[in-house]
């Protein structure tokens, strides 16, 4: 071998130098990480509450890191225009994936994706979670939980509820919750949440399991009638409301969350660093008031934690999607 490189001119000691200057370049490129603004992209229209939470950590990420976070909307698809564009771009730690609980459910209720987020997406941390309220009309009789059960249990498949459409985790959540308490009623689904909500504030479906920013602003005006929360702990927002869990399912909890991934072969540091980066930003109390002011919940993880969520989260969901048999056409 050594009499090999010397016909070519070049000694090991080279070559181990070369291998050397290039690896204290990349630790050094790291080191200086990031120099250019930071990209992130998020597969639901700009104003949404998605939209609203991502918007308020940019620029907290901005404030800290001395570089532009930028927010490029990409909707479509269930988000997964938005997933297949941040699986196909440059591993450099400068093009970043804000997504949603939607990301677990496509790969059930998708025949053909272009894209396969365990295998070429990478997590960096959880960050916020929208915790769902089960609302009902004002002329429902039931007023609380327990009288809830009741009654859908004495008029099965008599009463409607309203969903952001099939598949949407709004439904795979209410079959969830009405197989949990063995009752049936009827599924009306929506293009989006908002026809839903208006259809149930106008009385033609009974209840609604859906996003809280969307359901405590009509309780609060008496629109609707709160039965119950489905976050772990009594909403700061709605503190009278009782949760699920306290009432009749301990420990269940539904809601659509949101977190950031990046693509495939990111160098470790540089996630490592956004991972920091971010959880420092979600401690922020500022940024803390600003999520919670949209009935939002801050979360925040490692890396490895954020991985073991996504895996529970995809085992919960494919088992109700699969029972359903439920797919969907990519284009929609």
């Amino acid at each position: 071998m050594q009499r090999l490189l010397r016909k070519a001119g070049i000694s090991l000691l080279g070559i181990v130098a070369l291998f050397a200057v290039g690896f204290s370049q990349a630790i050094f490129a790291q080191d200086a990480y990031p120099s250019r603004p930071i990209k992130f992209i998020v597969g639901f229209p700009a104003g949404g509450g998605t939209d609203a939470v991502l918007r308020a950590i940019a620029a907290k990420l901005t404030e800290n890191l001395g570089v532009s976070v930028v927010v490029e909307n990409k909707p479509g698809a269930n988000g997964n225009i938005a997933g297949e564009m941040v699986s196909k771009a440059a591993p450099d730690g400068y093009t970043f994936l804000y997504n949603t609980s939607s990301m677990v459910l496509s790969p059930y209720l998708y025949p053909k994706l272009n894209y396969d987020y365990t295998r070429e997406l990478v997590p960096v941390a959880l960050t916020a979670n929208i915790p769902f309220v089960l609302a009902v009309t004002p002329s429902f009789p039931p007023n609380n939980i327990k009288e809830f059960v009741a009654y859908l249990k004495a008029n099965p498949n008599k009463v409607n509820y309203a969903t952001a459409g099939e598949g949407n985790v709004t439904h795979l959540a209410t079959v969830l919750f009405l197989q949990s308490i063995g009752a049936q009623a009827s599924h009306i689904p929506y293009k989006g949440e908002a026809p839903g909500l208006a259809d149930l504030l106008g009385g033609q479906v009974q209840f609604m399991l859906g996003n809280s920013n969307s359901l405590i602003p009509q309780i609060k005006q008496k629109n609707l009638k709160g039965i119950a929360s489905a976050s772990l702990k009594r909403m700061a927002a709605l503190p009278e409301l009782p949760t699920l869990s306290e009432t009749i399912l301990p420990g269940v909890e539904y809601g659509a969350w949101s977190g950031v991934m990046a693509p495939a072969g990111t160098p470790k540091p540089i996630v490592s660093k956004m991972n920091t980066a971010l959880n420092k930003a979600l401690q922020d109390p500022e940024l803390r008031d600003k999520i919670i002011s949209t009935s939002a919940e801050v979360r925040g993880s490692s890396e490895q934690e954020y991985a073991s969520f996504l895996k529970s989260e995809s085992d919960r969901w494919g088992k109700v999607i699969r029972g359903l048999g439920l797919t969907l056409d990519d284009k929609k």
